[in-house]
């Protein structure tokens, strides 16, 4: 895989609610296929902070936070995430990553505050979506882990929602493309969170899900990431 950008993600949560597939696949385009585990799909809240963020040969990098809505799917058996939203605090970021990567970002104003380290590491994550003509979102929250951080088991729930090295995403004329990344595999821990305010799921059309989403933090990670190829020409 060619590397056209490096980055660090850190203090990153992993936030999943179960949900009937059917509730995922109505939100799908063409082409693109609900990835189900005994029965189950998921919506995942994700904030983290993205730090040092290159293109391939700069000096200079970038770090902003960043908020999403994913769920994980198939495209000709292929495994892979889509995101129906990535709010980002970075006006150029979010251009950039719109026309280079066609993914559905929007401009946030973000605030992410931090204390403690290792397994007291605590995250304070506020956003509030800036972009006009878009549905507003507002995320208030605070996570942090709540045991040691251990790669997830083969075959495992978190190894099914987390390892995956691929995402889909289709412009206005629904051409499917495929982005890549490469990283070693993540470090997760158990997590508690408190969530004041999400509006994601209502911002993309979806129900607030019912139950308890399954929480999981992760050690920071340094990735790559290629540009997009269309999967059908």
């Amino acid at each position: 895989m060619r590397e056209l950008l490096s980055m660090r993600w850190r203090d990153l949560l992993f936030a999943h609610w179960a949900v009937d597939p059917p509730t995922v696949a109505e939100a799908l385009p063409d082409g693109v296929s609900v990835d189900a585990r005994n029965g189950d799909a998921y919506l995942g809240v994700v904030p983290f902070v993205m730090s040092d963020i290159r293109p391939r040969g700069s000096p200079i990098g970038l770090s902003f936070g960043e908020l999403n809505l994913r769920t994980y799917v198939t495209v000709d058996g292929v495994p892979g995430v889509y995101f129906f939203n990535l709010d980002a605090d970075d006006r150029l970021g979010v251009r950039f990553a719109r026309s280079l990567f066609r993914l559905p970002y929007y401009r946030a104003r973000m605030d992410v505050e931090t204390r403690g380290d290792g397994r007291d590491r605590e995250v304070s994550f506020r956003s509030r979506r800036l972009t006009r003509n878009a549905p507003p979102a507002r995320f208030e929250g605070r996570y942090g882990p709540e045991e040691g951080f251990a790669e997830p088991d083969p075959g495992s729930l978190e190894a099914f929602l987390t390892e995956r090295y691929r995402f889909f995403t289709a412009d206005d004329r629904g051409r499917l493309y495929r982005g890549d990344i490469e990283h070693e595999p993540w470090r997760l821990a158990p997590a508690w969170a408190e969530i004041e305010t999400n509006d994601l799921f209502s911002a993309n059309g979806f129900d607030r899900p019912e139950g308890t989403p399954r929480l999981r933090v992760a050690a920071p990670i340094d990735v790559t990431a290629d540009r997009i190829r269309r999967v059908r020409r």
